[in-house]
């Protein structure tokens, strides 16, 4: 009855809204362990830099070598049954990081928590290193699950929304990701200080839980969906006919694994995500620990929650940026790739202003600079990724996006591998040696270090994926 009523449904951004809520929950569960490190569970574990390095570096090959698989398992599964298996996993993966202190204690010998802060000598590093590994156990369950979020999330992308508007919508669900490192550090902390860490782990986690229950009733294909009716089914089909008219559903044949690897569309896109996941990756893992290293500021601490809130508040003006494709589409008339390819260079400027983070910060003395200019690069990379995502749609048939997006999470999940394991052996080599680079010494010399390598990482990522692809050039299947 609904797809006779002549006005158009909007039904797409109750879709939208669904692709955020999991964006929000999944960074949330992502994040908890980078807020309750800082003075909470390094102090029970024994933990130093690099085993808080092994863990972050861990989670992140997981989630690469998963991305490509996760991507596999959507395109079988679909859309609605894959993000389920999905956010499930992950989901329980983010619980069972509560259970990493009572297993250590079981392991080691010790009565309870009050042992485990006090023990020294060989049995702190013993505790220290059973207690890692628990780490990495749960890390390795929530990266298996938040793997397939952005492959079935771009497909249902794809699936709701037109070309010209993917990146926008895009930029919405994504937000989901600065809304939910947002609201992290102003709930975390103060569920961990009040509950413990443990709890903090158990009520984020089973929010995705409460997600899954809408979705299974919330979730059809637009061409079977009741609530989306014949002139929003044109819009969203408007790509596949000249007219605009409703498109029947045809059948494509699946891209092998193989074949997707044999298109340069495919290794522009995961160069330019291995170039820059891992900045972000690096900021959401390591503020925290860097605001204590640099500034003796607690995530606990009101000025350690302000700032932390205040760096993800000014991401939020990345919304704008899944945006101007359509604006520079619309007063220029390039395709959609030429326009996110232009749009893309800019957001690659902006974090050019992260090398100057560290410099200013030390300068004034205050922690305001860096945390100001870090919140610019991350609105920038939210942009940028906004647009990197889009570029799938515009290129590959909707049956092989989410293979094509897991690629991607593929190689993104290897750059963050490198730069927060890289990041745990410089910063504790920093602190024992006192090393000195680039005017500052210590952990502090490290963090300039790889600061400027974030930096930088836009504009070399843009530059070889518009050496590998020129010019629009979508693939049709034969």
């Amino acid at each position: 009855m609904g797809k006779q009523t002549k006005e158009m449904t909007n039904y797409r951004w109750v879709i939208c809204a669904m692709l955020f809520f999991a964006t929000t929950v999944n960074y949330l569960d992502r994040q908890v362990l980078s807020l309750t490190y800082p003075g909470m569970i390094e102090n029970e574990f024994h933990w130093d830099e690099n085993m808080y390095g092994n863990i972050t570096s861990v989670f992140s090959i997981v989630y690469a070598i998963c991305g490509l698989f996760a991507g596999r398992f959507v395109d079988w599964m679909d859309t609605k049954k894959g993000y389920l298996w999905a956010i499930g996993v992950w989901s329980a993966g983010a619980c069972a990081h509560a259970l990493c202190g009572v297993l250590t204690e079981q392991c080691v010998g010790l009565a309870d928590k009050a042992a485990l802060v006090q023990a020294t000598g060989d049995a702190a590093v013993v505790i220290a290193t059973v207690s890692m590994y628990f780490f990495i156990a749960a890390r390795c369950v929530l990266a298996i699950g938040e793997a397939g979020n952005f492959p079935a999330a771009i497909k249902a992308t794809a699936e709701y929304f037109p070309k010209k508007d993917r990146a926008y919508s895009t930029s919405i669900f994504n937000s989901g990701s600065s809304i939910g490192a947002l609201v992290a550090p102003l709930t975390i902390p103060v569920i961990a200080k009040a509950l413990g860490w443990e709890m903090a782990f158990i009520l984020i986690g089973a929010l995705g839980f409460l997600w899954m229950g809408f979705w299974i009733f919330i979730y059809k294909k637009p061409e079977v969906n009741p609530k989306v009716n014949a002139a929003e089914l044109a819009y969203i089909n408007q790509d596949e006919t000249p007219d605009g008219a409703e498109a029947a559903v045809q059948t494509e044949r699946k891209m092998s694994l193989a074949e997707c690897f044999r298109h340069k569309q495919t290794w522009a896109y995961a160069f330019g995500k291995f170039m820059t996941d891992g900045v972000w990756w690096f900021f959401l893992f390591w503020t925290p620990k860097y605001l204590e290293t640099q500034f003796n500021i607690l995530p606990t601490s009101v000025e350690g929650m302000m700032l932390i809130f205040t760096l993800y508040l000014i991401t939020m003006l990345s919304i704008y940026g899944g945006k101007l494709p359509t604006i520079i589409i619309n007063r220029t008339g390039l395709d959609p790739y030429a326009a996110r390819m232009r749009a893309m260079f800019i957001f690659a400027l902006f974090p050019l202003l992260g090398i100057l983070a560290q410099p200013l910060g030390g300068f004034f003395g205050t922690p305001w600079f860096p945390i100001v200019l870090i919140g610019i690069l991350g609105a920038a990379h939210q942009s940028w990724s906004a647009n990197i995502f889009s570029t799938v749609g515009d290129m590959f048939p909707k049956t092989a996006i989410a293979t094509i997006t897991g690629i991607g999470g593929l190689a993104g999940g290897c750059g963050s591998f490198l730069i927060n394991k890289c990041s745990g052996k410089l910063f504790t080599y920093a602190g024992e040696t006192n090393m000195h680079a680039l005017g500052f010494e210590g952990k502090p010399a490290g963090y300039m270090i790889i600061f400027c390598v974030c930096a930088v990482a836009y504009l070399i990522g843009w530059v070889v994926m518009k050496s590998l692809v020129p010019k629009y050039k979508p693939i049709v299947l034969k």
